[in-house]
Parts: structure tokens; C-alpha cells; sequence
């Protein structure tokens, strides 16, 4: 289940889900999307390989990541159970006590951003309750009594309204213009609230929209959906999907319509992959 946050969280965050239960794949990979996740674990220890990492860690009490740039991988118990948050791309940075920058690609555990006791009484409160509602508002009351103030947030998520808008597809350098500051100025900005700069997140908000506008049920004609999509040829785009996903636009497409077929109707499907 899930449903979105009250005022003034609802500004910073997508939705608060609570998931339980056995997932269709062992390990799941996960291309960028323009999102940060926070993760409360409530059961056996999951899986991360993230980013350039060449070796998997474990995370007990659960993960925080920012806005990826590069498809990562996640491993689920056979059971799991947790809350999480999926925040904007910029809804992360007034809870974390260092810039996102720093955690580019970088999966860490709760307790490294919240302390040790910190979490350890989060995870008590949440093991207390007994309906999924209820965890959730733990959750929600623990966001709101830890949000702070965050300069630069209104000028990163204006911007990213901008971006996100138009698919991606504004010029990065109209962006300052409009908010009256310099391309640097933003950029360092953005680097600080969502650890990637305007460039990098419109290039993410395009591969996104592109991708979930891709019905595996019916032929692909490659070259006008990247026309489309305002790549500059297709193997612009080819190479775009590469660096996104780790698969060729085909491959992509043969993975997508085989989870189809394991598990029709499934809510991972249309962005999740099978990573075995």
C-alpha cells in the first residue's frame, strides 16, 4: 500500500508505501530514474550493488539512496518486509546531514545518515505496530519532526519542475535564465540538493518518459521513438539506453516482455528488471 504525505511533506515526496511479501525475482535491477528512496527494513537483511561498486553490501536496516546516475542492482530476502519513502528528486536533501553529492551512487544505511540509536528507536516504534497505516504514519511523524530548513530548495525545485515538465527535453542553459542565477550558481545547487547537476537530471527525466511510454505487448519502431523523444538519432539513443539500463534497447525489450509473461499485472513491471 501507499499514499502521499501531508503538507509540507507532500512537496518533498512522492508517496510512503509499505511493502510485504515475496518478490517475483531474487535480484531486481533498477535504471536511474529522477527519484531519491529511503528505505526502513523490517525484516531479513537485503542486497545493493550500487553505482561503479564491484562487490554487493548487505543493509540490515535499511538504505538511503539519491538520484542514481547508472542502473543498480537489489537483492530481496525471500521474504521482505519494510516502509519506504520515494522523494522528488530534490525531497531528500532537508534529511540528510551532508550534501547528496557525497552519496552519488553511493547506497548507505540509515544509521550512517541518522546515527545508530536514532534508527534503533525508529525501528522499535515501527516493529510495535501492527497495521501497515499505522506504520506509515510513524513514518511520516519521524520525516516531519526531522525536516529542516534547506537553502536553495526553492530554486532547485522550481527548476525541476521545469525540467520535469517538459520531459526533459529544455535547454539546461534556459534554466539560470529563468531563475535569474548563474549556470554555475545552479549547478552547484543542484550537485548540493540532488547530487547530479540540471543536465544530468533532464537527461534522466527523458530516458524515464521514453521508457514508460514503451508498451512491450506491441512492436517498437526504435527510430521514431527516439525521433520522438528528441534524441538525435537512434543511436544516440541506443547508446543513452546502454548507460541507463546496462542492455541494448532490444535485450531491454526481450527482458521486459519475459516478466510479462512470469508475472502478468505484477506493479514492478515498467521499471524493474530481472537481474539473473
Amino acid at each position: 500500500m501507499s499514499r502521499v504525505p501531508r503538507p509540507p511533506l507532500d512537496g518533498l515526496i512522492d508517496d510512503l508505501y509499505y511493502l510485504e511479501g515475496t518478490a517475483p525475482y531474487a535480484r531486481l535491477t533498477l535504471p536511474p530514474a529522477p527519484s531519491a528512496l529511503l528505505i526502513v527494513n523490517l525484516g531479513a537483511p537485503f542486497h545493493i550493488r550500487g553505482g561503479s561498486d564491484t562487490e554487493t553490501g548487505e543493509y540490515a536496516d535499511g538504505c538511503v539512496v539519491t538520484m542514481p546516475t547508472c542502473a543498480w542492482d537489489f537483492g530481496y530476502p525471500s521474504r521482505t518486509r519494510s516502509v519506504g519513502v520515494h522523494f522528488k528528486p530534490w525531497g531528500l536533501a532537508p534529511f540528510l546531514p551532508m550534501p547528496a553529492a557525497e552519496l552519488r551512487d553511493r547506497p548507505v544505511t540509515v544509521e550512517q545518515v541518522w546515527g545508530r540509536s536514532a534508527m534503533a528507536e525508529l525501528q522499535d516504534r515501527l516493529a510495535a505496530a501492527d497495521r501497515p497505516p499505522e506504520l506509515l504514519t510513524l513514518l511520516e511523524e519521524e520525516l516531519t519532526r526531522r525536516l529542516s530548513e534547506t537553502a536553495g530548495l526553492g530554486l532547485v525545485r522550481y527548476t525541476s519542475g521545469v525540467i520535469a515538465a517538459t520531459g526533459g527535453a529544455v535547454p539546461v542553459g534556459d534554466l539560470s535564465v529563468a531563475a535569474g542565477v548563474s549556470a554555475t550558481h545552479l549547478a552547484k545547487r543542484f550537485k548540493e540538493l540532488i547530487g547530479v547537476t540540471p543536465k544530468r537530471l533532464a537527461r534522466t527525466h527523458r530516458f524515464a518518459y521514453t521508457v514508460l511510454t514503451i508498451n512491450p505487448a506491441e512492436p517498437i519502431d526504435w527510430g521514431a521513438l527516439a525521433a520522438g523523444a528528441g534524441y538525435f538519432d537512434q543511436a544516440h539513443f541506443g547508446h543513452e539506453f546502454q548507460a541507463f539500463t546496462g542492455l541494448t534497447p532490444t535485450r531491454y525489450l526481450e527482458v521486459r516482455r519475459q516478466f510479462l509473461r512470469d508475472h502478468p499485472g505484477h506493479a514492478l513491471d515498467g521499471w524493474a528488471l530481472p537481474a539473473d
